[in-house]
């Protein structure tokens, strides 16, 4: 079995990256299958999301300016979901969390009287790459369940998935997901968020760089969402 995080960071070709980075996603799966991935290989689940047919890999696509992002598991039964943003301003963040993220999340994000715009791309790329995993739209982020909750030990805000059990799967047949945040920069020059989950295992990536320029990467959250002993026990028995 193979788990990947491929990554590549595109020189500025004429400011056509959405071109191009379609382009290289492309050149990155046709890596990770050993075979030459064109446009027509791509099929679509009635969601819209994208899947190779016949085959057990599952894979998902993300890109942000000049850097793309691609996850990628050969394994049947597992699912995986990724979302990659670049740290800028923008002039509708703190409207997008008060409309559209939890009110755990706004506290959060707006702790100490001022909304942390950098924090709200963390929060920003768990939800996406949750979105991507499931097939929904963005239209969809606000029944997304909350990243952040209150430890009632120290009353301060951590990342987790609050999800309850019932809300995610049955008791017989849940799958656990593994969500990872990792902060990509290069002297702080360019910063981007990446986060991937994976449905069906507690997996880590292996991380690989596609292009000549690479960015620093480091791992920066993990969060667990697998079910307790005791709601292992389907509540019949």
């Amino acid at each position: 079995m193979s788990y990947y995080m491929g990554l590549s960071v595109l020189s500025n070709i004429e400011g056509q990256f959405r071109k191009h980075t379609k382009t290289e996603s492309r050149r990155i799966l046709s890596k990770f299958e050993n075979r030459q991935i064109e446009e027509s290989d791509f099929f679509k689940e009635e969601n819209g999301r994208p899947f190779f047919k016949d085959s057990d890999a599952d894979f998902n696509i993300s890109h942000s300016a000049e850097a793309v992002a691609v996850s990628y598991i050969n394994k049947k039964g597992y699912r995986v979901g990724c979302d990659i943003e670049q740290v800028r301003p923008r002039s509708r963040t703190a409207k997008i969390a008060e409309d559209k993220f939890s009110q755990s999340e706004n506290d959060y994000l707006f702790s100490g009287g001022c909304f942390n715009e950098v924090n709200f791309f963390k929060i920003w790329t768990l939800k996406e790459c949750y979105i991507k995993l499931k097939g929904l739209s963005i239209f969809d982020m606000i029944k997304v369940p909350s990243f952040i909750k209150e430890n009632t030990r120290n009353k301060k805000n951590e990342f987790s998935f609050c999800a309850p059990l019932s809300e995610e799967s049955s008791y017989e047949n849940f799958k656990p997901l593994t969500f990872r945040l990792y902060e990509l920069s290069d002297n702080l020059k360019i910063r981007f968020f990446l986060s991937e989950v994976i449905e069906g295992g507690c997996l880590q990536p292996e991380l690989l760089w596609f292009s000549d320029f690479s960015l620093d990467c480091k791992m920066i959250e993990e969060i667990k969402a697998a079910p307790s002993p005791a709601q292992t026990v389907s509540p019949n028995k």
